[in-house]
Order: structure tokens, then C-alpha cells, then sequence
């Protein structure tokens, strides 16, 4: 493993700006490999899965490219779309409470406000769970994880949700940049975490 770190490693003469052009490039690229894998609808959760431990590879400086993320993303995928399911069906409940909201229910707005709150919450907490995943993990037990984490570290969890808003205004701007902008949301999962650890 050392050796395989040392031989991935960025040579001394390579520029810092190179480096971080080089990750950011490797972030655009995860984040079509994550669009083309949630392509299954309820596969999501391990397509970000897989996308964060490979740039948690980058990171690492470990070799990993295409076979090592579909290799996750079987591994995730197993347990991960029952995950998938939940949050359609979550999803399809606060879509209900908000059309409530629009026609008028006593005391809808509360319930939209906090369906819509809740919803958010939920998004975060399952790309903390994601960022957090590992081949033979219990997506039960990461969830819960992910969501006292999510509660007791507002700030990482409020980067999480600016770059969920960035996605949405990419995708309302032009469908195929926020393709690109998924592996920047799964690099900020993989940073939130890292720092919640060091912590």
C-alpha cells in the first residue's frame, strides 16, 4: 500500500496549482461516472458512494480509476438502492405537503416548511453516509451516523447544503454542468467528513 502511495504521488517539481487542477479535473470526471451510475434512479446513494472513495483514492494518493468505481458501486449498490427507495419515497411526501401548502390546508405552511427542512436534512445526512461508506458497511448504521453528524456539525452540513443549492442552479441553468458539478458536491462530502474526523 505505502509503495502503491508512493509511486501515485504528484513528482517534486509538479506545482501546487497544478495539483489542485488535477483534482479539480478528477472531480468533473467523478461526477459524470456518479450521473451515469444514478442513471437507475434508486441507485444514487451508491453512486455517490463510489464516487467519494475515489476521490478519497485521489486523496490518498493511491492509484484507482474506472474499475475500482464500479467495483464500489457493485459493492454499494447491494444494500444502497433499498436507501435509493426511501428517498423517492421521502421525496414524494414532501411533494405532496407542498401541494397541500398550495391548496390552502389550515396549517400548511408549518408542515411544508418542516416536510421541505426535513427533506434537506435527510439529502445531507445521506451524503455524509456516502462519503462515510466502505465495502461490507451497514447503510442502517451509517445513516444513523450521518445524521448525528449531521445535527452536531451545522457547518459541515450547511457547506453540504450550498453545494446541493449549486447542483439545483446548474441543473435550472444548464442540465449538463450540474452532471460535472456532482463530483464537486462528492469532493465537499469527502472534505466534511475528513474534517468531522480530525475534529
Amino acid at each position: 500500500m505505502t509503495e502503491a502511495r508512493a509511486k501515485a504521488r504528484p513528482g517534486p517539481g509538479e506545482s501546487r496549482f497544478a495539483q489542485g487542477f488535477a483534482l479539480f479535473a478528477e472531480c468533473l470526471l467523478t461526477g459524470v461516472w456518479i450521473a451515469v451510475a444514478a442513471l437507475g434512479l434508486v441507485t444514487y446513494p451508491a453512486a455517490f458512494a463510489a464516487g467519494t472513495r475515489h476521490l478519497g483514492r485521489r486523496l490518498a494518493h493511491e492509484r484507482g480509476g474506472w474499475r475500482e468505481f464500479v467495483a464500489d458501486f457493485r459493492a454499494a449498490v447491494r444494500r444502497g438502492w433499498l436507501v435509493g427507495v426511501a428517498g423517492w419515497a421521502a421525496l414524494a411526501v414532501v411533494w405532496v405537503d407542498v401541494r397541500a401548502v398550495r391548496d390552502g390546508l389550515p396549517g400548511g405552511p408549518l408542515v411544508g416548511a418542516v416536510g421541505v427542512l426535513a427533506l434537506i436534512g435527510a439529502a445531507v445526512a445521506g451524503l455524509r453516509a456516502a462519503a462515510a461508506w466502505h465495502p461490507g458497511a451497514s447503510w442502517r448504521r451509517l445513516l444513523a451516523g450521518a445524521g448525528r453528524r449531521t445535527v452536531l456539525d451545522p457547518a459541515g452540513s450547511f457547506l453540504l447544503i450550498g453545494g446541493l443549492a449549486v447542483v439545483v442552479c446548474s441543473a435550472w441553468f444548464s442540465a449538463p454542468l450540474a452532471v460535472a458539478v456532482l463530483g464537486a458536491v462528492a469532493a465537499a462530502a469527502v472534505a466534511v467528513e475528513e474534517r468531522h474526523r480530525r475534529r
